[in-house]
């Protein structure tokens, strides 16, 4: 059974000198098919049009839809405060003239590179998780793109439909260059909530979701749609499914009951996570990350259809006991 986890600095080191130390080997590969080139617009152009009156901190970071990264606490690791360069608009005529990032042919440098991922043995997957929604409400702020979609303002349409267009044509090029899954995903859900209502998603996100993914399946029909999306979805998976997604990720066990998700959409659906970052991982004993992946192998049961894994970045309280406790469950489940 193959393992899936990703840690935070930190951590890695943790990991690394723990293996060093226990003589231990884990098989690793990197199966992520290189993206497209972005041309972008200079630094300065974001700061002189969009950001003129801030006082950033140093470590800004602006990158390349032009929303500026300030730099948290010490505490936050990798989380950044976003600046969003559309949020004083009030035109479409402004979204039109914005000076969006612009993705150049790479098809060939792709295909190599699929290649060679395929002769390690491994799936070559596209990266492209932040593929609409949070691509858009990065530029535009959350609560405004939220009451330009409930208003039905064209600036709404024009910004979601560029972005749209963007990721049609990332996707289509990893299509062509034999990748064999796309990983999509936009953030839709809260803690214990989704973060739309569904009339809303239906109507803005699931029709531009649809002509990512068909646009791909026109090139490669059996290729394989990951979705990822933090927090509470349930409600939202029936509009998924209809999209074409095939694995959903990564069913946050804080969020959502996994074993009612499953009996509802195991015929329909795939899913990839279930270990919880937020509780097992970090705070549970290396016995509880081992009952946990157990518990929830034996949910999917004989019918299959879970890659069990933790479900988000590990950060660095979770202890690295907890790490190798489950790589080893899951090479004990296969072999009992």
């Amino acid at each position: 059974m193959p393992v899936n986890f990703s840690m935070c600095p930190s951590l890695t080191e943790r990991f690394n000198a723990y293996l060093k130390e226990h003589d231990l080997r884990i098989p690793v590969g990197e199966a992520s098919v290189r993206g497209l080139p972005m041309d972008c617009a200079p630094r300065e152009v974001f700061l002189e049009r969009y950001y003129k009156d801030k006082n950033f901190k140093p470590g800004t970071h602006i990158d390349g839809w032009g929303v500026a990264h300030e730099p948290g606490s010490a505490a936050a690791y990798h989380m950044t405060y976003m600046h969003h360069p559309m949020e004083e608009f009030d035109s479409v005529e402004q979204i039109l003239a914005y000076p969006f990032p612009v993705f150049r042919d790479a098809l060939e440098e792709q295909r190599k590179h699929v290649e060679e991922i395929h002769a390690s043995d491994l799936a070559a997957i596209g990266h492209m998780e932040v593929t609409i929604w949070e691509t858009s409400w990065y530029m535009r702020g959350m609560e405004n793109l939220m009451c330009d979609m409930m208003s039905e303002d064209p600036m709404a349409e024009a910004l979601l439909d560029h972005v749209t267009e963007t990721s049609v044509q990332r996707a289509v090029s990893f299509a062509k260059a034999g990748a064999d899954a796309l990983f999509l995903g936009d953030d839709v859900g809260m803690q214990r909530t989704i973060m739309m209502s569904e009339g809303l998603y239906d109507e803005w996100l699931k029709p531009r979701l649809k002509r990512v993914i068909d646009a791909a399946r026109a090139v490669k029909p059996e290729l394989l749609i990951f979705y990822h999306s933090c927090g509470h979805v349930t409600e939202l998976i029936p509009y998924l499914i209809e999209a074409g997604v095939d694995v959903l990720n990564p069913v946050q066990p804080e969020c959502m009951d996994f074993r009612e998700v499953y009996r509802r959409f195991c015929d329909q659906l795939s899913f990839h996570g279930t270990v919880g970052t937020q509780s097992v991982m970090p705070f549970g004993t290396p016995e509880d990350v081992r009952r946990k992946v157990f518990e929830n192998l034996d949910i999917a049961g004989k019918q299959g259809g879970l890659y069990v894994c933790p479900t988000h970045l590990l950060e660095p309280e979770v202890p690295v006991e907890n790490v190798v406790a489950y790589i080893q469950a899951c090479v004990d489940y296969t072999s009992r």
